[in-house]
């Protein structure tokens, strides 16, 4: 694989340069912005790397597919998005964030990281592969959606569409950081969403905040709604919430028991004073992977600018997400949501679904598990972190599990990454590793395939 490796190396401006063309065209989903123009750029960069190519129509945003032929009858898919998300606020940017500048090793732009950085590095080291070798030792076939960021909502119409003539026998998911002590984050699966606004409407306009003696007050009644959802134990409060959570296993454990958290670094990454219930160790990883959330995004009603303007808004707003395990069904905890609300007195509370999620799983004991460990012990020379699943979300159930493909995530991120926020950036020497991770991934999982 030496030759590989050193191509890699030597490559790397062109890589760079392609990482950035890709990063200068926005192409955010939530807005319509640019989103033509990044599928076509991402269809034109594959066919010109030799890919058989197609752009499969959605009712929302095509699916960019590429096809590589390699010997055998294996395939390695590639999951990866060219949407990003919004950049706002703008002001908070230290360049632009569409300019995708250079400075200290590192490159910022939105979606550099979340997902074109680990777009381009599986690109690159594919090409590395038919330069070197003339042919790749599997198939590799890339399923770039457009739509990850606004909850995927056609993917799982593409995939039972399209499964049977991608033939995955696995599949590299599109996300993956190094942590705090720079070791890569290998995550085996991810949990599930239900993201819900919660609307109360109480008044025909907004009111004189006078008239909050004789009237209801739908901020209050939403605040209200909100509190019998969590007490202050942290406990979700539906009934039967918890009913379907899949408790960690005896190699669940083995996995948190080896992954060396890196608390008080966290702590300093997040800016926070400290965890929740004063949680550590075992119990707080078994928390973060383990265990469902009931997170407010947001709370809006009525005015929020400076000054004193004395009103009784006629609506609030507020904006959740359920953050869901293995085996909780986002449709259950929806109408256990509405059963909830609407036997605490709160049916006039309406509720407006954004994008529901399954939770995933891939079984530690998976070949394509040990490929994706071995390969990058030999790419970054130290041992990786094996994480049973992500605490955030992507759709891949409805792409890989749900199919009965494996999956597993690794990229070229890092714990400052910032993705979804303001100078979100990759640094270029984890770029030159990610490559050199999936080329030997494409190695190791097609040695492992076909004995």
């Amino acid at each position: 694989m030496d030759d590989i490796l050193t191509y890699i190396e030597h490559h790397m401006q062109d890589t760079v340069a392609r990482l950035q063309a890709f990063c200068r065209q926005p192409s955010i989903a939530a807005q319509g912005v640019g989103m033509a123009e990044m599928a076509g750029l991402a269809r034109r960069t594959l066919a010109e790397a030799g890919a058989q190519v197609e752009l499969v129509p959605t009712a929302g945003y095509p699916v960019v597919v590429g096809r590589f032929a390699g010997a055998g009858s294996k395939t390695l898919m590639f999951y990866n998005h060219y949407d990003v998300q919004p950049p706002e606020p703008l002001e908070l940017w230290d360049s632009p964030p569409f300019a995708a500048e250079i400075r200290d090793g590192r490159l910022y732009a939105r979606g550099v990281a979340d997902n074109k950085g680990n777009l381009v590095a599986r690109l690159a080291a594919v090409e590395a592969w038919l330069a070197v070798r003339g042919k790749l030792p599997l198939n590799v076939v890339f399923v770039a959606e457009g739509e990850e960021e606004i909850g995927s909502p056609n993917l799982g119409p593409f995939a039972e569409e399209n499964i049977q003539t991608l033939r995955p026998d696995g599949c590299i998911w599109e996300a993956g950081y190094k942590d705090t002590k720079d070791r890569l984050e290998i995550s085996l699966g991810a949990k599930g969403i239900l993201a819900v606004d919660l609307r109360a409407r109480t008044l025909g306009r907004d009111l004189h905040s006078a008239n909050a003696a004789i009237v209801k007050s739908p901020a209050w009644r939403l605040i209200w709604a909100l509190d019998s959802l969590k007490g202050p134990d942290e406990r979700i409060l539906i009934p039967g919430f918890y009913d379907d959570v899949r408790p960690p296993d005896d190699r669940d454990r083995a996995l948190l028991a080896a992954w060396s958290f890196d608390e008080a670094g966290q702590l300093v990454e997040f800016g926070a004073d400290g965890y929740l219930l004063g949680l550590s160790g075992e119990p707080l990883k078994e928390k973060f992977l383990f265990q469902p959330t009931c997170n407010v995004c947001g709370f809006h009603a009525g005015y929020g600018g400076p000054g004193v303007k004395t009103v009784l808004p006629a609506e609030a707003l507020a904006k959740l997400d359920f953050r869901l395990v293995p085996d909780q069904d986002p449709y259950d905890i929806l109408e256990k949501l509405r059963a909830h609300l609407d036997a605490g007195g709160f049916a006039d509370v309406e509720i407006e679904v954004e994008g529901p999620e399954f939770p995933s799983r891939t079984d530690p004991g998976d070949p394509l598990v040990a490929a994706v460990v071995a390969a990058a012990r030999l790419a970054y020379g130290v041992e990786p972190v094996v994480k049973p699943l992500m605490a955030g979300t992507g759709p891949m159930y409805e792409l890989c599990q749900r199919w009965g493909v494996p999956a597993a995530g690794a990229g070229v991120g890092w714990t400052g990454s910032r993705q979804h926020s303001p100078n979100e950036s990759i640094r270029l020497d984890d770029l030159v590793q990610g490559i050199k991770h999936i080329a030997l991934i494409i190695d190791e999982f097609s040695a492992l395939s076909c004995s």
